[in-house]
């Protein structure tokens, strides 16, 4: 394999690792960069004469370019994988970068949103759009988001197909191709109605003037994709924050994704039943919620409770500082 190019190898690994594993594509894409990136540090060296040391040196120079640690696990995991994967197929007799040890990842809160905030952003997206249309479609975006606790790729890629006929769960197609079924709550199942006749109207007009084929999204867009993109939805999540009145910094699809997981947990949720509805694989992923939750708890007792807020006051009457004369 020594004369075979790198990009071979990339490809090559990237095509198994998509067939074996299923892998999403966001996924895909992110170790293809990689793997790129490491062939770019390599200079023209072949990945069949790569050494443990070039491996080192070149996470070295992840951190000296100032990468995240979990961009740079990511970048180590890649070419670990890669050199697994040569080292099955026969390619090479050993791993170089088996024994390369990582910069860990360290699990850090994930920021999320009060109740009332949610509800003001949800008051912002009916009232935030150019037409009825655009207003029932956020609205909906919204709902459905906060309702089911579903990632922007899942929300905005939903197949109208999953929407018919008044559902109370909705099949997602979260990482990997794998489907789980969420529940919608009563307000979410009212927005999706309201667009979803609004959205039906709107394509047989399309298809009526322009000879348009009905999209088979249910957030269509005239876009390459199809459907609303999520860099879309980023903005306009933005744009509802600031009429809502909630710092825009603190919102994203994503701590939209963390409030649906903190507030069921909140409100005394088993951790299994949230681990399903997210999606995650591991429980482990999962149980960062408690985290929040404890935080949230320990500041809860901190400002409101009796003992806590006249502690000053009580330890100095006891240590006799407030004894009267």
């Amino acid at each position: 394999m020594t004369d075979i190019p790198n990009s071979r190898w990339i490809s090559a690994f990237l095509a198994a690792h998509a067939a074996e594993l299923g892998a999403a594509q966001n996924t895909q894409l992110a170790y293809g960069r990689d793997l790129i990136a490491f062939d770019s540090f390599l200079q023209g060296r072949n990945f069949a004469h790569t050494t443990q040391a070039d491996v080192e040196a070149f996470m070295v120079a992840c951190e000296a370019e100032g990468l995240a640690q979990s961009t740079r696990a990511r970048r180590l995991s890649a070419v670990k994988q890669l050199f697994r994967f040569a080292f099955d197929e026969g390619w090479r007799q050993d791993n170089p970068a088996i024994r390369v040890a990582g910069p860990g990842r360290t699990k850090a809160l994930p920021k999320s949103l009060s109740e009332t905030e949610v509800d003001w952003l949800l008051d912002a997206a009916r009232t935030m759009g150019r037409d009825a249309n655009s207003r029932a479609r956020n609205t909906c975006l919204m709902e459905l988001l906060y309702a089911t606790g579903m990632r922007v790729s899942e929300l905005v890629s939903l197949p109208v197909s999953a929407a018919r006929g008044d559902p109370q769960m909705l099949l997602v197609r979260g990482k990997g191709g794998k489907e789980r079924l969420v529940p919608l709550s009563e307000p979410s199942r009212a927005a999706l109605s309201k667009w979803l006749a609004l959205r039906d109207e709107a394509e047989q007009i399309a298809a009526k003037e322009k000879g348009a084929k009905p999209s088979a999204f249910l957030f269509p867009s005239r876009g390459k994709s199809g459907h609303l993109t999520r860099v879309s939805f980023f903005k306009l999540i933005k744009d509802m924050a600031v009429a809502a009145g909630v710092p825009p910094e603190t919102v994203s699809p994503h701590t939209l994704r963390h409030a649906f997981a903190t507030h069921l947990l909140a409100h005394g949720a088993d951790l299994r039943a949230i681990q399903t509805l997210l999606g995650h694989a591991d429980l482990s992923t999962t149980e960062i919620y408690t985290h929040v939750l404890d935080e949230r708890l320990r500041d809860l007792v901190e400002t409101h409770h009796p003992l806590a807020r006249d502690h000053g006051a009580a330890h100095n009457k006891h240590n006799g500082t407030l004894r009267e004369p």
